[in-house]
């Protein structure tokens, strides 16, 4: 096999396994909140100054200039704890609670409306109709919300408010957390960005829920699941999706990293027992078909 198959080849297996690391981290939230007392707030303020941590010592080794060199730079540092509150923050906790109102595969599958409202703002800030393709999945997006939200049946609401709002915001967040840190992303590493982002927002929302004075028990089984969504859905996820990138551009990477909702899915099914209707698995093709038709040529 010559390099450039084989790093083809460790690409797609990095890219579909980071996936398949991020929906079963979703899942595990699930879990938690259905199993044990503990809120999607301090789910988030442990799993994202964990994650932060990790991801940050992970940078300093790698490229500790890089971290360094965000430190040093006060635009570039006020540009990241922008990024860490508005875009990591926002799209973890959103997430979670959205996880804590309904399931974590509707959740991820909502999230993955993100590119929907990425191509919307884009339209927008170049004053322009969407083209074809866009106006497809623009449509196909929102057949997928109805269908989820109502099951077909527009007298009733199949998921609840609560619900479908997060995992909205968990969607819009996803457009805040790709093009909040552009810039920072041409001059510094990915992993020093995204790790000191979450620590930023870690600090603030430790801070501002004051975490220490919660008071949290969990079994053997419950720590672990904790452990996963921190392991699993930031550290691995992160690396491999980044070393995909790498070998196979962010276009396919992208596509392959649609296993995610379909894994949080299997699990959720598996795992905790969650039913799907038919009208449920029509509308997560749906919204993930948009992310096929929003993918350009790299």
């Amino acid at each position: 096999m010559n390099k450039t198959k084989g790093h083809t080849l460790r690409g797609v297996l990095c890219t579909t396994l980071g996936g398949v690391c991020w929906g079963f981290s979703g899942t595990c939230g699930q879990y938690l909140f259905s199993h044990f007392d503990i809120s999607s707030l301090w789910l988030t303020c442990v799993r994202l100054l964990s994650g932060g941590v990790l991801l940050t010592l992970l940078a300093l080794f790698r490229r500790r200039d890089s971290v360094l060199g965000i430190l040093r730079s006060p635009r570039d540092l006020f540009q990241l704890v922008c990024y860490g509150l508005f875009g990591l923050l926002l799209c973890q906790y959103s997430y979670m609670t959205a996880i804590s109102w309904s399931n974590a595969a509707t959740t991820t599958v909502l999230q993955n409306l993100g590119p929907v409202l990425i191509m919307l703002y884009t339209c927008l800030r170049d004053r322009r109709r969407p083209d074809g393709r866009e106006t497809a999945a623009l449509a196909l997006a929102l057949g997928g919300i109805y269908l989820l939200a109502t099951g077909g049946d527009p007298a009733h609401m199949a998921l609840s408010p609560q619900g479908l709002f997060w995992g909205l915001s968990a969607a819009a967040s996803v457009m805040f957390y790709s093009l909040l840190p552009r810039r920072l992303l041409t001059r510094w590493d990915q992993t020093a960005v995204t790790g000191l982002g979450m620590m930023a927002g870690g600090i603030v929302i430790n801070l501002a829920a004051r975490s220490w004075t919660y008071s949290v028990s969990l079994p053997v089984q419950g720590w672990l699941a904790l452990s996963a969504t921190v392991l699993l859905g930031t550290a691995l996820a992160f690396s491999l999706i980044m070393q995909g990138v790498a070998d196979v551009g962010p276009v396919r990477s992208s596509m392959l990293a649609a296993t995610e909702p379909v894994a949080a899915a299997v699990f959720s099914a598996l795992w905790l027992g969650t039913r799907f209707s038919v009208t449920d698995l029509i509308g997560f093709a749906a919204i993930i078909a948009t992310i096929f038709l929003l993918a350009k040529d790299s």
